[in-house]
């Protein structure tokens, strides 16, 4: 195996009478570390696409180790060795790592002999830079193994570029540090190269050869990754020198919790352990962030205080009384949920944004007593001011909210959380996906509401999300809270190991 190079020319895609893409120029040197950046929307999905088959640009051409070539679907990208490692995991997890890089051949025989590819699996692992169990089920694997088998899965296809979507939206800073510092090591060997695909400028700064930027569909600028300050490369992605700054924290947390677990415990599920919380506490004015590897309780935590899963024991109180989650008691009690996945858990796609932004309020009175009917003009006017108010941007009120982009379904979704008396908010994953802009305007959302007197929950796979605005740290691993740090001046590195494992005493 060795590395190709790539040149995308005057690539242009249309859909319809929108522009995703306009003359857009990439050229990737063989062997080297690409980051392609841009926000939500600013065509990189589309021209990685492009690139790989899956769409056919209307203008442009695309050059592989100088030889101009057509790339009409996904099998011609396959034959040219480009390959990509997606955001989201892609392996079986109830499959071993070797059933799952077999399994991954378009030339699987009907009959498997074991014992054959077994030593095949163990020469191709040999010459490999980093090490996989075999026979370890993936499902059992850390995210960063996890994450090495999906880039090993591509090298054992004799894949020589690789798009990386992503690639360290869930890993611990250590495994984030290993991961990018064995693909540098592969494309710097000659092996690979790699275009990877990220927001965070820090791994840009650490790991990148060469940079390009994309903005609305246009390439707005690129070169050395040595030449470009964070600032030129915020400016060409958003077309201002600095992202939005992080919201300014207001008063002292409260004394009395508003929030308190008890002994809570869930039924295992699917193997994987239940949650085993001993305390988990938030007060008023308080932001407390839940840090861990995906998997370790974190969306069992939400669906439970969310009314979504029931516990098999302990006691969850909310301003001292007990609570179980029920709509009933969530909106006597002012307790809010912006679930992860908003279009999928939180939203009924089909009906409208009008429809969905009164899914809270739409059988109380203005104050707050059962409606008998529905009043059309009271949710119209409610729609019409969240939707104003929170800059949602929809075909119109009346439009399915399915239609709209990930950033507007979730201003949508906090629109309607954050609107009238909350008490306790719920947020899980609230910037996932979400471009330089949105991120900065859901964050001071949420500070606002703590600074408000609000007790927030916040649940995030990004760790930097949660050390920027936390109060208090707490961390989880197999379903436990293992850590405790107060959130201002928290060591990255301390919550990335508790993250892993690799202190087991609960805090």
């Amino acid at each position: 195996m060795s590395a190709i190079g790539i040149e995308a020319i005057g690539i242009g895609k249309r859909f319809g009478a929108f522009t995703a893409l306009a003359d857009v120029a990439l050229k990737v040197a063989p062997g080297s570390m690409h980051f392609l950046l841009g926000e939500n929307g600013a065509g990189k999905s589309t021209l990685v696409k492009c690139m790989l088959g899956y769409y056919r640009p209307d203008e442009g051409s695309f050059l592989v180790d100088n030889r101009e070539v057509e790339i009409a679907r996904p099998a011609d990208a396959d034959a040219l060795g480009l390959g990509m490692v997606y955001q989201h995991f892609t392996l079986v997890p109830a499959m071993t790592v070797a059933e799952n890089l077999v399994m991954s051949r378009a030339d699987v025989p009907a009959v498997i002999n074991w014992a054959q590819e077994r030593v095949a699996l163990e020469a191709f692992m040999a010459a490999m830079p980093f090490q996989v169990p075999l026979d370890a089920e993936v499902g059992a694997l850390a995210a960063g193994e996890r994450q090495k088998t999906e880039i090993l899965k591509q090298l054992y296809l004799q894949r020589r570029l690789l798009v990386l979507d992503e690639p360290t939206s869930v890993l611990t800073p250590q495994e984030a540090e290993e991961m990018l510092g064995t693909v540098r090591d592969l494309a710097h060997g000659g092996s690979i190269t790699a275009i990877v695909i990220t927001h965070k400028l820090k791994e840009v700064a650490r790991f990148a050869d060469e940079v390009t930027v994309l903005r609305r569909g246009r390439r707005t600028g690129g070169g050395s990754a040595q030449g470009l300050t964070p600032a030129d490369m915020t400016a060409m992605m958003i077309g201002e020198p600095q992202a939005p700054a992080n919201p300014e924290r207001l008063g002292a947390p409260g004394a009395e919790p508003r929030l308190e677990l008890r002994n809570l415990t869930t039924a295992n599920d699917g193997g994987r352990a239940g949650l085993d919380i001993a305390a988990l506490s938030v007060c008023p004015r308080e932001i407390v962030g839940i840090a861990g590897v995906s998997g370790n309780g974190q969306k069992e935590l939400v669906e439970v205080i969310g009314g979504q899963r029931a516990p098999s024991g302990g006691e969850m109180l909310v301003a001292g009384q007990p609570y179980d989650g029920t709509r009933e008691l969530a909106q006597a009690r002012a307790v809010r949920v912006l679930p992860e996945e908003p279009l999928r858990n939180g939203c009924v796609p089909r009906m409208s944004v009008t429809e969905n932004l009164n899914l809270r309020g739409f059988d109380r009175d203005a104050a707050g007593g059962h409606r008998a009917w529905l009043s059309r003009g009271a949710m119209v006017e409610r729609a019409q001011r969240l939707i104003t108010g929170y800059r949602v941007r929809a075909p119109s009120a009346e439009a399915p909210i399915g239609v709209l982009s990930g950033g507007n379904v979730q201003r949508c979704v906090l629109a309607r959380e954050l609107d009238g008396q909350v008490d306790l908010l719920i947020v899980a994953n609230p910037c996932f996906g979400l471009d330089v802009k949105a991120v900065g305007e859901v964050r001071a959302r949420i500070m606002a509401a703590r600074n408000a007197g609000t007790a927030v929950l916040l649940v995030s796979e990004d760790l930097d999300e949660i050390l920027e605005l936390s109060d208090r740290i707490l961390v989880m691993h197999g379903g436990q809270v293992v850590h405790e740090a107060a959130g201002p001046g928290a060591d990255a590195q301390a919550i990335g190991a508790h993250m892993l494992g690799s202190h087991h005493s609960p805090a």
